[in-house]
């Protein structure tokens, strides 16, 4: 895997000891992906939490999962030396089991995904994105040079993400996990995924002006799916193949499987089947986290076509 990794030897915890991970680095440097990622790998996630209320929750009864706090300089009371002192205070108590995790990218990267985002930087909110990534890298430098664990994503995807906090933040695997996505073919292919399913045969919601505005969520548009004669077949032999393929994949030693269905504009027939085949192994005892991609971009979507299939 590409990537420079940098991890502490003989860190084993206490098998009591409630385990920790304080997640930071430069923004844009997948904080959040990662949070993500360790949330389903069994970790309860807590994103922008300020400082001061990270030891309150270790105060009473302990979380009954190992926690991943998200912490970067758009917090409300962010510091580096603040979140130095947090970490030793943390690092203190023999209850828990603490490690800082430190993602980098290389600047240009950096720069690159602001200008994909047309995100302002939370450092230069008026000024260029390279200016605001100079002073944040400048900033940061010593919780690099203090992290338990240095991941540089430069060049991973999400799915090489995941796969590296999995083995470096020593995530707990003894659960295996199930990603099951929708999205739109136009949009391309969402990375990282191991079984693909085309939804552009079932009847679609789109072409009655009732259900357009709507999504594959609603009783309504996933009822008009559902009454496709085909898709009843559709999500039994589907479910059926997922449920033979999983076990085996846990046997071979996979951690995780992502499975996507994908319609025009994904926003009807992929999530409603997205939906049931998510019900269907939570309901069998899967650990299960579903996205619908295209309902997070809705907002961004352009306007429907005007000729040929609608979404």
């Amino acid at each position: 895997m590409s990537g420079q990794e940098r991890d502490i030897e003989g860190r084993a915890p206490p098998a009591a000891a409630q385990r920790l991970v304080l997640v930071t680095g430069p923004s844009g440097a997948g904080r959040t992906t990662a949070v993500a990622a360790l949330a389903d790998l069994g970790w309860e996630p807590i994103d922008n939490l300020p400082l001061t209320f990270v030891p309150r929750l270790f105060a009473g009864q302990p979380p009954g999962r190992p926690v991943a706090l998200g912490l970067d300089v758009r917090n409300r009371d962010f510091s580096v030396a603040g979140l130095a002192t947090l970490a030793a205070r943390l690092r203190a108590d023999p209850s828990l089991s603490v490690a800082l995790l430190y993602l980098d990218a290389r600047p240009e990267v950096l720069v690159n995904r602001y200008a994909e985002t047309r995100r302002a930087h939370p450092l230069a909110p008026a000024e260029p994105a390279a200016a605001g990534i100079a002073r944040e890298l400048d900033l940061l430098r010593p919780l690099r040079e203090a992290a338990d664990i240095v991941l540089d994503t430069s060049d991973l995807t999400p799915h090489d993400l995941r796969a590296a906090l999995g083995r470096l933040c020593g995530a707990d695997t003894r659960a295996f996990t199930v990603s099951v996505h929708s999205f739109a073919f136009r949009r391309g292919v969402p990375p990282g995924v191991e079984l693909m399913f085309d939804c552009r045969f079932l009847a679609n919601p789109y072409w009655d002006p009732r259900l357009r505005p709507l999504d594959g969520r609603s009783p309504e548009a996933a009822a008009h799916v559902m009454a496709d004669p085909l898709c009843g077949e559709f999500l039994a032999r589907v479910g059926a193949l997922v449920e033979f393929v999983l076990p085996a994949q846990r046997a071979a030693g996979r951690s995780h499987l992502a499975i996507a269905f994908g319609c025009t504009g994904g926003q009807h027939r992929s999530v409603t089947v997205a939906e049931n085949v998510a019900r269907r192994l939570a309901e069998g005892g899967w650990h299960v986290s579903i996205r619908h991609r295209e309902l997070e971009r809705r907002a961004d979507l352009p306007a429907p076509p005007s000729r040929g299939e609608g979404p």
